[in-house]
């Protein structure tokens, strides 16, 4: 998969096909259309941890590179190294920021992030952001930012219910090539909290322990897993 700005390499699981939309599906279905046509505007995707924001956005830019270019900056992660981390990215056709309620109210930062949608307006290309609250919500120090990002297509993402959770775990899994029980994964939901950021990971690690030992998803050899992690802390 393409090397994307800052060193931050997209997961190969961030793809639409391991996206279960749930009540989520124009949200999706705006996602693939902005990665597959070259389009000038604004995409604001929106809602609580765990509903998708990010796998939307990584899947959007995965799927971008293929035709045009395209990059994920997740400002979490990266907020601390200044606004500078912007420079350069006005040439991209497709570009991602997660987190942007990370970087709201700081006067730098917006003034970037709106001179950086100026420019992506004017050479016809698309800006995606994600932020836990809609425009709306968040404590502008730019008004002019604020109103242009209301302004765009704006998604508020929904949680997975408990049988989507289910669904959205076999999908993953079976993507990757593991069979994931019935018995299995109910025994997870009980056990563990019920955002599927935290099931994803669980799942993730649970898949390289069990190619490692050639073992299927057993509760026993999940247990076996988990107490041996336990240990190793």
């Amino acid at each position: 998969m393409r090397q994307i700005p800052l060193a931050v390499r997209l997961p190969d699981r961030a793809v639409f096909a391991s996206f279960l939309p749930g009540h989520n599906a124009q949200a999706l279905a705006h996602a693939q259309h902005v990665a597959a046509v070259p389009v000038a505007g604004l995409t604001w995707l929106c809602g609580a941890a765990g509903t998708g924001k990010t796998h939307l956005l990584q899947a959007s830019c995965a799927a971008a590179s293929e035709r045009m270019r395209s990059g994920y900056v997740p400002l979490a992660h990266v907020a601390a190294l200044g606004v500078g981390v912007l420079d350069g990215l006005p040439q991209l056709q497709v570009l991602c920021l997660d987190d942007v309620d990370r970087v709201a109210g700081q006067g730098d930062w917006e003034r970037g992030i709106f001179a950086l949608l100026r420019e992506m307006e004017d050479a016809g290309a698309q800006l995606v952001l994600s932020a836990q609250s809609p425009p709306a919500l968040l404590p502008w120090a730019l008004a002019d930012l604020g109103s242009r990002c209301a302004a765009g297509a704006v998604f508020q993402l929904r949680a997975l219910d408990e049988r989507e959770q289910q669904e959205a775990l076999q999908l993953r899994a079976r993507l990757r090539g593991v069979e994931l029980p019935d018995e299995t994964l109910h025994w997870l939901q009980r056990r563990f909290p019920r955002d599927m950021r935290t099931l994803y990971e669980l799942l993730d690690t649970l898949d390289e322990a069990a190619l490692a030992a050639q073992r299927r998803l057993t509760i026993p050899f999940i247990r076996e897993v988990l107490r041996g992690a336990a240990r190793e802390e």
